[in-house]
């Protein structure tokens, strides 16, 4: 069987891996100049008598039970290159960095009263023994934190954490998303300590990579700077593809099968799609990602994690990769991702990189009054347009189904990875489940 596959990321390589070892040929096609999507990474780190290494162009690590993606790499033969790492969250409040990386901190945690962080860790703990999300569906989030814990517990850490991972939106985020949250961390947790998280020694590059090797020793192919323009179709059915060589020719091909792994709002711009499925599609709006990355002489803080719990400051996270990865990795440089969340109309998104810095640079004191702009000795930046799905209540009955009502021709994107949130992991599920339904129907047929 003859199948072409839309999207580099993560879940079109796994699919590409999977259905190429499974005999058929397989073709990849890539807008971008790289392949790994979201999991993408960059070199960083290298100068005058030092190397550097791979990062992702936006932050990545694995929780303990991220077992898809684990079952991969050790199928790939690299899961010894994947080390484990304690963890150092810290939280910004009323101008003050809390830590809260374990349940005792949390016992600490000074910007609420003691009853409100009992309530809190309380809550937290009696959300992990819901064991069945689907109750939770038609409530939002916001919804539910105010009826079920409410008070300063809510309005002082989860609403603002809310409303900077969403903005406008914060109040339309299903319930099941805060549910599959606190699940994953609370997963990763080793009793009263606190939690664990993983990273490949390569960075994802490796798994990215290796999936490429696999793809491409099975006969397949992969054509980056090659975008898909248009899903073919014949009587009624997927039939070929076609696209945009890099030197800008246009070209088709034919095939027996597609999957395309692009966002949602793209899909119905590649084929004629019935009104149903199509209105399933346009109904999640998705907002953009900001992320800049600092390589620095020294670090800014000493937490890996800092959630911020305060919208007068104009990024939603601080992850100092280096503050749990050795720096030695990246040639002694200490790297920071600034992140942010912003709806694709917001004047932030349309800044230059500069622009951001700026915007960004004097909020970095409140964290470290010590910090000079001359720390920093080099800046990468990264937009990504379909960055977070917003997936709000009862989303369980209009889910676009993997298999599109054009025969032949599937869809794996973020809005299909329910009721988790978009991860690695969850990518990796969902490549392998797409590439198996293809092979089901394919020898139904």
């Amino acid at each position: 069987m003859k199948i072409g596959i839309i999207g580099a990321g993560v879940a079109g390589l796994t699919a590409a891996y999977d259905l190429s070892r499974a005999g058929h040929s397989v073709t990849v096609y890539e807008s971008a100049p790289f392949i790994g999507g979201q999991a993408s990474t960059i070199e960083v780190g290298a100068s005058d008598g030092h190397s550097g290494g791979r990062l992702e162009r936006g932050y990545h690590h694995l929780f303990t039970n991220d077992i898809d993606i684990i079952g991969l790499m050790e199928e790939l033969g690299i899961a010894g290159s994947l080390q484990w790492f304690p963890s150092k969250v810290g939280t910004y409040v009323d101008g003050k960095i809390y830590r809260t990386t374990t349940p005792l901190d949390l016992l600490r945690f000074g910007a609420l009263p003691i009853w409100d962080r009992v309530k809190l860790g309380l809550f937290a703990l009696r959300v992990r023994r819901i064991k069945d999300w689907r109750p939770l569906e038609p409530f939002t989030a916001d919804e539910w934190l105010r009826k079920k814990l409410g008070g300063k517990a809510y309005e002082t850490v989860w609403n603002p954490l809310l409303r900077g991972k969403f903005g406008d939106y914060y109040d339309r985020v299903g319930m099941p998303w805060f549910w599959s949250k606190i699940q994953t961390r609370f997963a990763s947790r080793k009793g009263a300590g606190g939690e664990k998280l993983g990273y490949p020694v390569k960075s994802f590059d490796e798994v990215l990579s290796a999936l490429r090797d696999r793809l491409l020793a099975a006969g397949g192919s992969l054509h980056v700077e090659t975008p898909v323009e248009r899903v073919l179709t014949r009587e009624g059915r997927a039939s070929g593809l076609r696209f945009r060589r890099p030197d800008g020719t246009a070209a088709e091909e034919s095939f027996d099968r597609v999957l395309a792994t692009v966002p949602s709002f793209s899909f119905p711009q590649m084929v004629d799609l019935p009104d149903d499925y199509r209105a399933r599609l346009e109904g999640v709006t998705y907002t953009a990602a900001v992320v800049l990355i600092l390589e620095m002489t020294r670090p800014l803080t000493d937490y890996y994690w800092m959630n911020i719990a305060d919208r007068s400051v104009p990024f939603l996270g601080l992850i100092e990769h280096t503050n749990m990865l050795p720096k030695e990795w990246y040639g002694g440089s200490h790297l920071l991702y600034l992140t942010n969340y912003v709806d694709r109309s917001e004047p932030l998104f349309s800044m230059t990189p500069d622009e951001v810095l700026e915007l960004y640079l004097p909020h970095l004191r409140l964290f470290n009054p010590e910090f000079d702009r001359s720390w920093i000795k080099k800046t990468h930046y990264n937009s990504l347009s379909a960055a977070q799905p917003i997936i709000g209540t009862n989303y369980s009955q209009r889910i676009p189904d993997h298999r599109t009502p054009v025969p032949g021709l599937y869809l794996a994107n973020t809005t299909q990875i329910y009721p988790e949130d978009r991860g690695t992991n969850y990518s990796v599920r969902m490549g392998r489940k797409v590439a198996k339904l293809l092979m089901e129907d394919a020898a139904a047929t």
